[in-house]
């Protein structure tokens, strides 16, 4: 009872650092004011402004919006789902990768499959053009991905 208590808090922690809050009565949630589509880049301008309350687990805040990607139909005036919005995608399953490993001095560059889509920072598998390994490294903010030996 105790740790089911204590997760819950630490859930709502969570969400308050990440700008998911509850609102209280009287204050304006983020709600789309056209439909926006799967794929679609989210713009401030594409947001309005609703009065009333949204549920946990829902967007309260307009800036955890903006520049996020839709994963659904997002329909106007509609609290907006947690789980409907992503971060862009810095690489795609099956595009061409440049792949960076560096240690030390010594720096090695070349080109790979992407095996997996990604946004900066996630881990994906890439498949390297020359041999054929398939290898794990992170995406950097310029969309390459570094590989490290460990």
């Amino acid at each position: 009872m105790v740790a089911r208590r204590c997760s819950r808090i630490a859930s709502i922690a969570a969400l308050m650092m990440m700008g998911f809050l509850p609102v209280q009565a009287g204050e304006a949630i983020p709600v789309p004011a056209l439909t926006i589509y799967p794929g679609d880049v989210i713009r401030d301008t594409m947001l309005a402004n609703h009065e009333g309350e949204a549920p946990i687990g829902f967007v309260t805040v307009r800036s955890a919006l903006v520049g996020k990607v839709a994963k659904r139909t997002l329909l106007p005036g509609r609290a907006i789902p947690l789980n409907s919005v992503d971060d862009p995608k810095a690489v795609v399953n099956g595009t061409r990768v440049k792949i960076i490993f560096e240690e030390g001095g010594l720096s090695i560059s070349t080109y790979a499959i992407a095996l997996q889509s990604g946004s900066i920072g996630d881990l994906i598998r890439v498949r390297n053009l020359d041999s054929g390994l398939t290898i794990s490294g992170v995406i950097q903010a310029d969309g390459s991905v570094r590989i490290s030996d460990s």
